[in-house]
């Protein structure tokens, strides 16, 4: 029962808002990953309607009745109540009602909890564990991650498809292709062990790296950073590699990429919320004890003979780590880890992060050579960053109005606030200052 001390003062649309947002990417996914085990796979959309009517209701009552000091604990108890009340109006439910009754009382009040109930010495933490489910080999390669990111991490179609270079349709034809999957084969909602759930796990590691690669640069949205998918996909990776299946040499690789990287989340913004350049950041302000951390789980991770894409994408993350400054940084190594990386994944994006290695190392001229010879260039006709990336080339080569032309489409498909600042700021730097080019 809700008393006057379990409600705050009742606040504006905005706020309630957002705050219904912040439920719906942290408790949403632990919410249906836990409706889905307990109702069953071929339920997930059953699942995923419950969890929304939930959050559809704080929406409703919260305006007039104010915001729950614990509002993920107010959706959470209402999704469980809103599923035990279809429970038991379902005559498809109605054989097994008293254990599921069982299993929603008396399951941990926040799924995915330091308490959560142990499934057979598997996966403890409940969106961890669905992460596996949604990686079933019965389910589209192509959609698996996708399915993740969508049902456990609430991630929207656009912003699926920004991370796979793809159209919303396409994205959306893949979720509905995944879920008819699970429904039609009636996949099991639990876990297999061993060999067959390690077969599972380079789906996992991909939708983590989504997952932390959208907090640490956000697709959509007011801010450039999102630190708590950072630190939710640290926290399952931590999980995933203290697990027997997931104490492996590429899981250790990714954890140690992520940290790295998260290190440096402090300084990548300015006080007014803009982004800083590599060069730029104050590196004082880089959390060194989470940079150990890093280098521990990257020396775990040469343990063996493997060499995945986390493995070269963590030593560059070190050699950053490692500069003293931005001028003393590893130019050449780095170059080295992109071509080893380039040949295990030849997206186009991996070719245009090394493009600016390639700069580094033999100049901008050279960079733009590499940009050129991008395989399947096309797929990055609408990526900001690879007119940035050109603009910054023109740039050191005293190209002004080349550069403005490149900062201008990266300025027209940027979408983040405090980038298209910057991209703004180059611009109005660049054309005041100009002199021909």
């Amino acid at each position: 029962m809700m008393t006057d001390s379990d409600i705050s003062p009742v606040r504006d649309p905005g706020e309630i808002s957002s705050v219904v947002e912040h439920c719906f990417r942290h408790e949403a996914g632990k919410m249906v990953s836990t409706l889905t085990r307990i109702f069953g796979a071929k339920h997930l959309n059953l699942a995923e309607d419950v969890v929304q009517e939930a959050l559809a209701r704080a929406l409703q009552t919260w305006p007039y009745y104010g915001i729950p000091k614990n509002p993920a604990a107010w959706i959470t108890q209402v999704s469980k109540n809103l599923a035990l009340d279809l429970i038991r109006r379902d005559k498809v439910f109605r054989n097994k009602e008293t254990d599921i009754v069982r299993l929603m009382e008396d399951g941990p009040a926040f799924p995915g909890a330091e308490d959560a109930v142990s499934f057979k010495d598997e996966i403890r933490d409940d969106r961890l564990w669905m992460m596996f489910m949604c990686c079933h080999p019965l389910v589209p390669q192509e959609a698996q991650v996708a399915l993740a990111l969508k049902t456990l991490c609430g991630f929207s179609a656009g912003e699926i498809a920004k991370a796979f270079l793809t159209s919303e349709a396409a994205i959306a034809k893949r979720l509905t292709r995944a879920k008819r999957r699970i429904r039609e084969a009636s996949i099991p909602f639990e876990l297999p062990a061993g060999d067959e759930l390690r077969a599972r796990l380079d789906g996992v590691l991909q939708t983590l790296y989504l997952l932390f690669n959208e907090g640490y640069k956000a697709s959509e949205g007011d801010n450039l950073i999102r630190k708590e998918l950072c630190r939710e996909a640290v926290r399952l990776c931590v999980l995933l590699a203290g697990h027997p299946v997931g104490n492996r040499s590429r899981v250790h690789a990714l954890l140690a990429l992520m940290l790295l990287s998260a290190a440096r989340l402090e300084a990548r913004l300015d006080t007014d919320g803009n982004i800083l350049l590599l060069r730029d950041q104050d590196r004082s302000q880089w959390d060194q004890a989470m940079i150990a951390r890093g280098l521990f789980h990257l020396m775990q991770s040469t343990e063996g003979d493997e060499l995945s894409v986390y493995h070269l994408q963590a030593s560059i993350a070190a050699c950053h780590s490692a500069a003293r400054d931005y001028e003393s940084t590893d130019w050449r190594r780095i170059l080295h880890y992109y071509d080893l990386l380039l040949d295990m994944d030849d997206s186009p994006v991996v070719a245009l992060n090394r493009s600016v290695a390639v700069s580094k190392v033999h100049g901008p001229r050279a960079g733009i050579e590499a940009v050129e010879a991008i395989r399947n260039l096309d797929q990055l006709d609408s990526y900001y960053l690879l007119y940035a990336v050109l603009g910054e080339f023109e740039e050191r080569l005293k190209n002004k109005k080349a550069a403005v032309e490149y900062f201008r489409k990266s300025l027209e498909l940027a979408t983040i606030k405090s980038e298209r600042k910057f991209f703004m700021k180059k611009i109005r730097a660049l054309e005041s200052g100009r002199s021909g080019g």
